[in-house]
């Protein structure tokens, strides 16, 4: 696994974007993309419609799954907002992660925030954090 993820502009924009609109809840969706190059991004809904724990419901995250095969994306990693807390990975975060090769991304909508946006790798209970490499599309 490398220690860098490739993603385009408008798709860290929209992660962010989402997570304002939903200051509330963690909002959360996969990222897709081709040649290890994020730049499509799938908002779902977060089924538990919790600030601290989400979850695409199985139907939604079907169709998504769909959609990018459809398309001939590569599914790249997933995002969740954390809406009051620090955007690193909670104990339920590590305990539920199940794509070890995709990233992690997790969004902070508060103001404060040093870096809002952070990408991490979980694999069997590890957590590393990677370095986004912007890409203009």
């Amino acid at each position: 696994m490398a220690d860098e993820i490739r993603v385009q502009v408008k798709i860290l924009e929209e992660m962010l974007r989402h997570a304002k609109r939903e200051p509330g809840l963690e909002c959360c969706g996969l990222l897709a993309g081709r040649d290890s190059i994020v730049s499509e991004i799938f908002l779902a809904e977060n089924a538990l419609r919790s600030a601290t724990a989400y979850e695409i419901a199985p139907k939604d995250l079907f169709r998504l799954f769909r959609c990018m095969r459809e398309e001939g994306l590569e599914h790249l990693g997933q995002y969740h907002s954390h809406p009051a807390t620090e955007n690193f990975p909670s104990p339920t975060d590590i305990e539920q992660s199940c794509y070890p090769d995709q990233a992690y991304f997790i969004v902070s909508p508060r103001a404060d925030a040093v870096k809002p946006i952070r990408a991490f790798f979980i694999h069997d209970g590890s957590v590393r954090e990677i370095e986004i490499i912007t890409i203009e599309p």
